[in-house]
C-alpha cells in the first residue's frame, strides 16, 4: 500500500513514471558524483600527509635553530633583532570549482624579491643559528600556505561528500521505492477497474442476450398463436 493518498489514474501513473525516470537518472548522477568526490578526496588526502609530514620536519628544523639562537644571545637582543622585520606578504585568495564544490586557492607575494631581506637585523652581533632558523623559516611559509589550502580543500570535499551521500540514500531508499510502490498501487488499481468493466461489459451482454432469446420465444409463441387462430377460424381450408 502507498504511504501517502495517491488518485489512482492514468494520469498520475504516467506522472509518477516520469518523476521515477528522473529520480534514477538523478541517483545515477549522483553516484557518480559521489564516487568521483571521494576519489579526489583520497589524492587530497594523500597530497595532505606528505606535506604535513615535511612542515612538522621544517618546523622543527626552525624551531630547533631559534632554540640555540636564544642560548647563544641574549633575550633582550633577540628580541630587537625581529622586532622590525623588511619584509611584508601579501596574500591574496581565489577559488576553484572541484566538483561543484569551491575550494580555496591561496597565493602570496612579498613585497621584495631580495632574498636577503627576509633577514631584519644586521650580522655583527647575532649568531648563525638565528640566520638558519629565519631561513629555515621563510622556506616553509609556503608549505604551511600550501597545507591550509588543501586542508581547507579536504574539509569542504568532505562536507559534500556526506550531503551527496545523503542524497544517494534519500533517492535509493526512500522516494524511489515509495514511487515504485505508488506506481504498482496505481497498476494494481488500474488493473482490477478494467477486470470489473470487463466483467461488467460481459454481464450486460448476456443480459441483452437472454433478453433477445426471450423476445425471439415472445415472438415465436405469438406468431404460432395467430397461425393456430387462424387455423381454427370457420372456413379455413
Amino acid at each position: 500500500m502507498p504511504s501517502t493518498t495517491i488518485n489512482p489514474t492514468r494520469m498520475e501513473l504516467t506522472r509518477l513514471k516520469g518523476r521515477l525516470k528522473t529520480a534514477q537518472r538523478g541517483h545515477k548522477l549522483l553516484k557518480d558524483k559521489r564516487d568521483e568526490l571521494m576519489k579526489q578526496f583520497m589524492d587530497v588526502v594523500r597530497e595532505n600527509r606528505a606535506l604535513r609530514r615535511r612542515v612538522e620536519e621544517g618546523l622543527m628544523k626552525a624551531h630547533g635553530s631559534f632554540t640555540v639562537a636564544a642560548a647563544l644571545m641574549s633575550p633582550e637582543m633577540l628580541q630587537q633583532s625581529l622586532l622590525y622585520p623588511k619584509q611584508s606578504v601579501e596574500l591574496e585568495m581565489s577559488f576553484q570549482n572541484m566538483m561543484s564544490v569551491d575550494v580555496p586557492r591561496y597565493q602570496f607575494r612579498t613585497t621584495s624579491q631580495d632574498p636577503g631581506e627576509i633577514y631584519p637585523y644586521g650580522f655583527a652581533q647575532t649568531s648563525g643559528e638565528l640566520d638558519d632558523a629565519v631561513d629555515a623559516m621563510a622556506k616553509v611559509f609556503q608549505d604551511m600556505l600550501k597545507l591550509a589550502e588543501i586542508e581547507k580543500t579536504s574539509q569542504l570535499l568532505a562536507e559534500e561528500i556526506e550531503k551527496t551521500r545523503r542524497r544517494v540514500n534519500a533517492l535509493e531508499y526512500v522516494k524511489i521505492p515509495e514511487m515504485q510502490e505508488n506506481i504498482k498501487y496505481i497498476t494494481m488499481k488500474l488493473d482490477e477497474n478494467e477486470r470489473a468493466n470487463t466483467i461488467r461489459l460481459m454481464k450486460v451482454k448476456d443480459m441483452l442476450r437472454k433478453e433477445a432469446i426471450q423476445e425471439r420465444r415472445e415472438e415465436d409463441a405469438r406468431v404460432m398463436e395467430a397461425w393456430s387462430e387462424s387455423a381454427q377460424a370457420p372456413g379455413t381450408v
